[in-house]
């Protein structure tokens, strides 16, 4: 499944079989057909992975079949409804955001994931290729929602970045996050506060990331015009959004990549790239015919 010289994706993918053996046809696909370009990104991430996981390695990987069985349910509540199952933030706090056992969890699955899922593997490569790299130099960066710590260590860790902070409106998520930071033993501190974007402060940033964040909200289109009001006139942000995708606290159905384009037009952002990226194991194509997840990557400046 893994070539040779590739160890921390070996000893990660025997440590997630060993807990989830069932999983082993799925891996198998997802390994299936990449470049050594891809295995190599891969092999860097899966290092990051168990950096994170420190002496918990065993607990992500039982989180993630957790979080499997999770999204299952949420996946057959979709395709017999053609809806996701809340609607509200109210019942995503109430019933994931305040539930903070759930919520260590929940991180600890989508930790994962950002390896055995392949959508959520390129969208890191296509952030750290296509805009940490092309970011200008003594960057300021802000992430809303970091979650796992993963892309806001990249970009914490870049040479050109000046300063990085992150909010999250989740004492658990922010804990999560705390924790990988710590793990990552970056050389700068980065600010972690707990905020709102819907009340957040004026400032301006040249580098904004929004990762998983539009589908979580009510009014993402509002989002968006806060965000472009954070935005330094010459900065660039990176958005992250998946369409059809269930999950227990994603609240807005887009059901195609080009609706998400059209709100991030939409909201007085020009774009400069983007990338869609359909699940595991199946083709871009047909994840449109299916309604199957397709994680939209976009990379804007302002209009």
């Amino acid at each position: 499944m893994i070539p040779s010289g590739l160890p921390y994706l070996e000893r990660l993918v025997a440590r997630q079989l060993s807990a989830f053996p069932e999983h082993s046809s799925f891996l198998t696909k997802r390994f299936s057909a990449l470049s050594g370009a891809e295995f190599r990104f891969a092999e860097h991430i899966a290092g990051k992975v168990i950096q994170i996981a420190g002496g918990s390695l065993d607990r992500v990987c039982e989180d993630y079949r957790w979080l499997s069985g999770i999204i299952l349910d949420e996946e057959l509540h979709f395709r017999r409804t053609g809806r996701y199952r809340l609607s509200t933030f109210e019942e995503a706090d109430a019933q994931v955001y305040s539930n903070i056992d759930f919520m260590s969890r929940y991180m600890n699955g989508v930790l994962a994931s950002q390896l055995w899922w392949r959508n959520h593997t390129e969208m890191l490569q296509y952030f750290d290729d296509d805009f940490l790299e092309r970011n200008p130099r003594e960057f300021r960066h802000l992430e809303i929602g970091p979650g796992h710590g993963l892309f806001l260590s990249l970009a914490a860790a870049s040479p050109n970045c000046r300063s990085a902070e992150a909010w999250d409106i989740s004492d658990a998520s922010l804990l999560n996050t705390r924790s990988a930071l710590a793990a990552m033993r970056l050389d700068r501190e980065v600010l972690l506060k707990k905020a709102n974007i819907f009340d957040a402060p004026k400032e301006k940033f040249s580098s904004i990331v929004f990762s998983e964040v539009l589908e979580h909200l009510e009014r993402p289109a509002d989002a968006l015009a806060i965000l472009r009001g954070l935005l330094a006139d010459d900065g660039r942000i990176f958005l992250n959004a998946p369409v059809n995708s269930p999950a227990p606290d994603h609240l807005y159905l887009f059901e195609t990549p080009e609706q998400i384009l059209q709100m991030i037009g939409d909201a007085g952002f020009a774009v400069e790239s983007s990338r869609f990226s359909p699940y595991t194991g199946v083709t871009l194509e047909r994840a449109r015919k299916m309604k199957l997840t397709i994680s939209v990557g976009v990379i804007a400046r302002k209009a």
